[in-house]
Parts: structure tokens; sequence; C-alpha cells
């Protein structure tokens, strides 16, 4: 799954791809390009019985890890989240266990504010979302020059309301975007799914 020859790509959350992975699964996802052609996976990883009573009590304060994968079903990335009450933040790794960044959220009134590190700890772009837009989540670089933009896609009051599936679209906005930076933003649009609109997932275990 090479990111950096899309400049748009697809986050669908399905129910049906439980036994696609070697793991006990949680929330499931394909990875899509513009054309609709799957061109990866994601999972959170099922804990068990108390896994199950962490995220009842907790909910999306848990840690929980997010597991990406390509079309061959090779595992490329992992998303973790610690157990945290405010602040959130998660770690992306690659399938060697080398840190390709970090997202740390920052303090706002009225908006949710993310910096998202690169692998050496610096920070390298700002994810937020304002008061009134709450669905869209800009990537804006070191200049304020929006890099990239994560937004969910509604599908209609009904549809939303008596279906537990979350749609999300990713968009790279321009090409001096490396290959990290784009896996980031993919691990950036599951974890805003989890964080802001499981609502309707928590009855799917």
């Amino acid at each position: 799954m090479k990111l950096s020859n899309h400049t748009q790509i697809f986050v669908k959350q399905k129910r049906e791809l439980a036994e696609l992975f070697g793991f006990e699964t949680r929330n499931k996802y394909e990875i899509l390009d513009a054309q609709m052609n799957v061109i990866g996976f994601c999972a959170e990883q099922q804990k068990g019985l108390l896994g199950m009573l962490f995220r009842q009590v907790f909910g999306h304060w848990r840690s929980f890890e997010l597991h990406f994968f390509d079309n061959n079903r090779q595992q490329i990335l992992v998303s973790k989240h610690p157990f945290r009450f405010i602040f959130q933040e998660f770690q992306i790794v690659n399938n060697q266990g080398v840190v390709l960044g970090s997202v740390k959220q920052r303090f706002g009134i009225f908006k949710k504010k993310f910096d998202v590190h690169n692998q050496h700890g610096d920070v390298i772009f700002e994810m937020r979302s304002g008061f009134f837009n709450f669905w869209t989540f800009p990537f804006f670089d070191r200049n304020g020059q929006m890099a990239a933009l994560i937004q969910k896609k509604w599908s209609g009051m009904l549809k939303e309301l008596f279906t537990d599936a979350d749609n999300f679209v990713v968009e790279f906005k321009t090409s001096m975007l490396t290959e990290n930076d784009r896996l980031i933003m993919l691990a950036c649009s599951v974890f805003t799914d989890l964080q802001y609109f499981e609502r309707k997932a928590s009855n799917n275990y």
C-alpha cells in the first residue's frame, strides 16, 4: 500500500471483515483508493473480556491498538493508544517496530487540537477541528498551509441512525508529503473515528 501514489483515500468501517485477520478484532475498516479499489485494511485488536469491560467503562479513554495491513494482508503499521483521561495521544510504528511518529492533543477552547510529531519528536503538522465543523480535521504545516484533510462522510440521517458504519475521506493536498506523513494521517483518520464517532459501533463486539 503506497500512499504516495494517491491524492485521496477512503476509510470505510466494515462489520463483515472479522475473518480476515489473525486475531480477534473489534472495529474493522477497509482502505480504498479514489476508484473504490481496496488497497488495505485496518482492525482494532480485541482484548478479551477485560478489554470489553474497559471499553464499556472508559470508552475512548481506553488503551487500544490499531493494526494496518496492505491488500496482501501483510501488516505495515501499528498505532498504539495508551490509557489516558485527558490530552489523548498515540504512537505509530512500522512492521519492524520503528517509530514513524506520534500525535498528541493540546489544550484548546472550543477546538480539538493535536500536534503531529515525526520520528525525531519534531512537530511537523497541527491537526485541528473547530466547534462548528467537528467532522473535519485539517492538517496545517509549520507555515500555516493546509497539507491534508480528514473529513467524515455523512450518508444521510436515517442511515447514520440505523447503521454502525463510519466513512472518512483523507485528502492529501500537497505532493510534498512523505510516505510516513501519509501513513500517520491515515492512522489519524481511524483515531478520530474511535475518539469522536464511535457511539454506534459500541454495540459491535
